[in-house]
């Protein structure tokens, strides 16, 4: 059942944030019955040991009788019984699979690429963000692939989780029924960052996400080249591994850095000029900073000439 926009309830349950879209409802259901299905037998078996051991405990004077023959009725009801609530456990959950990975015929398209430790979500007009931005009530299709290792894209919100495997395609649809922001993370151990690979579902309301898709995809052309690149260099997960402040992590902090001479790890150095940069963007395993491992992907086909060239004035201006 779709909610009206930004309707339904805020507050989630103690087990899950709010439902916020259309096939939470079914995995939220489900996850209700097993557990109160769970929580009568545990009861149930619990309370009748706790009779059986107290009244039928050793005592004094007490004769052992013999033993009595099986009750083939009850041998039966519990038998079947759990026989029949697993098959109806089956079937609910299966059905439930069969629709969230069965898309509607007219969904919207979004590209995901992963990789160690960022998020790049490319929509139809080739615009790449590192939070997921989608329209409210309409069927999104993500299309998933990884860089490098394992990956896995969960929105807890919209109950709705699959792994992103390197070298293949993997895909997730869900149609989104609250708008706000809600967290987005991997729950796939990826490496030392695993915990810091988050990013946010900025669900539009209706009409203000072609809005968005406009105004964002022409970043460049509203904002001066230091202020773009400041937001691309968080966009596109540099700071994920990059400081402003001097500070080292994965890779070199830029602070100060442009124009100077950096060591290389094959034992010449280079000056750290707009070449340099560019290079190392687009094929960052053919001069590796002395002191740091080659692990930073390549951004070929992922940037933009305009969108580098704002990246090099950004780090230029980090005096």
């Amino acid at each position: 059942m779709i909610l009206a926009e930004g309707g339904g309830s805020d507050n989630g349950s103690f087990w899950f944030p709010a439902p916020s879209s259309s096939n939470a409802s079914q995995v939220d259901s489900l996850f209700n019955f097993i557990l109160s299905l769970s929580a009568f037998f545990f009861v149930l078996i619990v309370g009748l040991m706790l009779i059986f051991v107290v009244r039928y405990r050793r005592r004094p004077g007490y004769v052992q009788a013999p033993a009595s023959d099986h009750n083939n009725t009850l041998e039966i009801l519990w038998s079947v019984i759990p026989g029949i609530l697993t098959i109806f456990i089956f079937f609910r959950g299966f059905m439930g699979y069969l629709d969230m990975r069965t898309p509607p015929s007219e969904t919207y398209e979004i590209k995901v690429n992963a990789k160690k430790w960022s998020w790049a979500f490319q929509y139809p007009n080739g615009y790449i963000d590192n939070d997921l931005h989608i329209p409210f009530n309409r069927p999104v299709k993500l299309t998933m692939t990884s860089e490098d290792v394992i990956h896995s894209l969960f929105i807890p919100a919209f109950r709705t989780k699959m792994d992103i495997v390197p070298g293949r395609y993997t895909s997730m649809w869900f149609d989104a029924t609250r708008t706000g922001e809600f967290p987005l993370l991997c729950a796939e151990y990826c490496g030392t960052k695993h915990s810091e690979m988050l990013a946010n579902v900025v669900v539009h309301p209706s009409g203000e996400f072609e809005k968005w898709l406009e105004q964002a995809s022409n970043l460049l052309a509203t904002l001066p080249p230091v202020e773009a690149g400041k937001i691309l260099f968080t966009r596109r997960g540099c700071a994920q591994c990059h400081t402003i402040d001097g500070s080292a992590r994965t890779g070199p902090s830029f602070k100060g850095t442009f124009g100077t001479k950096q060591s290389l790890t094959d034992g010449s150095s280079i000056e750290m000029d707009e070449n340099y940069i560019r290079e190392s963007i687009l094929e960052p395993l053919k001069k590796v900073r002395a002191g740091y491992r080659p692990v930073m992907p390549s951004y070929k086909g992922q940037l933009k000439d305009p969108e580098i060239d704002a990246i090099i004035e950004f780090i230029k201006s980090l005096k």
